[in-house]
């Protein structure tokens, strides 16, 4: 392990190693739950959405680990899985087969990109504070989705939405709020999990013995669909299942570019911040090994498209294990590891009710707010596209309306008011593309 990982010169050891990697997968393990949760609105299986989850999560993060000697983790990323199935599946009607297409062929854009070091000139022509206003508006979406999954929200035609009302799946939800709220302000590891196993157990009552959940779905008036043992063998029915050339057409374009766009500045971001945190930077102040991780990361892009889930990216969560003592890939290879098991625990997982997971939704979208702080807000010209964008994503229930009206407006704003050099040629390629979305 000192020779592999070279513990030694990163000041840590198999013991930091070993707990950084379970500490990462304590933060992280919700995505097993929630990610098939998700896509099954799709038409996919729960059972195979698990199976394709766990092994991106760890054949991705293993490969992180020996291959970029890095300690972030890889899985399905939220925002990515809640535009998969809303945005593309959902709102454009386009099938889960052809969008897993566009998830494989992001994901070898993405490898050619950062084999080639083309990324950096597209990182560079996205204006930051654009970056930050998409990671607060998917942040705002995925809260939005977990209200609605929660039976807290629902449609009205006098007000667009509105508030249920009490009965017995809002207050299921509000408490399970509460308490998984509580276990994250104390820092408790697990806390997401931990969160969505007591408000599955809360939610047993509905349907059973007061309340009906009939209103959120209509085949079944129990919040718990019925319980079939703990194991059964992997589900790999979604294996190779995607539409390679439905993918190609010139219609799903802008949705390739969107996925390839949100998944890599999520990945460089979270390499960023995790260097950052655990001081893994170069004499210039960069992050270590970060071609071979954002290699490896389009990768887990592709692969997710081949084995049946939307694009793994990398986990801010990882943080959490570096905090914890991880520094080196070995930390990594220990989150993959400990993903395996759940492969066969599809009958145990699948029995949890969308009012459980929709409690780490809420609070997902809450982690994902902070880079709202880094928004300059005295300055309108780059703060009302950051809030065009920002705000358009969860009103429109479109990760893409969001960022192309972010871009748009961005580029129409500066041009019109003098500023030019803040609008570089790669941009105005970008908005190009953004406006054949739109026409599209």
């Amino acid at each position: 392990m000192e020779k592999l990982f070279n513990l030694s010169a990163n000041k840590s050891s198999v013991k930091n190693e070993v707990i950084g990697g379970v500490t990462t997968f304590l933060a992280m393990m919700y995505i097993i739950v929630v990610n098939p949760a998700i896509l099954s609105e799709t038409g996919m299986s729960f059972s195979a959405v698990l199976t394709a989850t766990v092994l991106v999560s760890a054949f991705s993060s293993i490969a992180m680990g020996l291959y970029a000697k890095s300690p972030i983790a890889i899985a399905p990323g939220m925002g990515l899985n809640a535009f998969f199935t809303f945005g593309v599946v959902l709102g454009m009607k386009v099938p889960w087969q052809t969008a897993l297409g566009a998830v494989f062929w992001s994901g070898i854009i993405f490898i050619l990109l950062s084999i080639f070091n083309i990324r950096t000139h597209i990182v560079k022509a996205i204006p930051r504070q654009l970056r930050f206003a998409v990671a607060a508006g998917i942040g705002l979406f995925i809260t939005f989705i977990g209200f609605v999954n929660g039976g807290f929200i629902v449609a009205n035609p006098a007000t667009l939405v509105s508030f249920k009302g009490i009965n017995a799946v809002t207050v299921t939800f509000a408490i399970g709020l509460f308490v998984t709220s509580v276990l994250v302000v104390k820092r408790i590891k697990g806390a997401l999990i931990l969160g969505i196993v007591f408000t599955t157990l809360l939610a047993i009552p509905i349907g059973r013995y007061y309340g009906d959940a009939s209103w959120i779905s209509p085949i079944q008036s129990s919040m718990l669909v019925e319980y079939n043992g703990f194991f059964s063998a992997p589900d790999f029915s979604l294996l190779f299942q995607l539409d390679f050339m439905g993918s190609l057409k010139l219609a799903m374009w802008p949705v390739i570019f969107a996925f390839l766009f949100t998944d890599m500045f999520d990945s460089i971001s979270t390499f960023i911040g995790v260097a950052e945190a655990a001081d893994l930077l170069d004499e210039k102040g960069e992050p270590l090994h970060v071609k071979e991780c954002l290699i490896v990361d389009a990768a887990s892009t592709t692969i997710s498209g081949l084995f049946g889930t939307s694009a793994g990216t990398s986990y801010i969560e990882s943080a959490t294990g570096v905090e914890e003592g991880g520094r080196t890939g070995m930390t990594a290879v220990v989150t993959g590891l400990l993903f395996l098991p759940f492969m066969f625990l599809s009958p145990l997982l699948s029995v949890v009710p969308g009012v459980a997971t929709a409690t780490a939704l809420v609070l997902v979208g809450v982690f994902m707010m902070k880079p709202v702080s880094l928004i300059n807000w005295t300055k309108f010209d780059d703060a009302i596209p950051a809030f065009i964008a920002m705000i358009l994503i969860p009103l429109t229930y479109s990760i893409t309306q969001g960022i192309v009206w972010g871009f748009l407006s961005w580029t129409a704003i500066k041009l019109l008011t003098g500023k030019r050099e803040e609008v570089s040629p790669t941009l105005i390629i970008i908005d190009v593309l953004a406006v054949m979305s739109l026409v599209l």
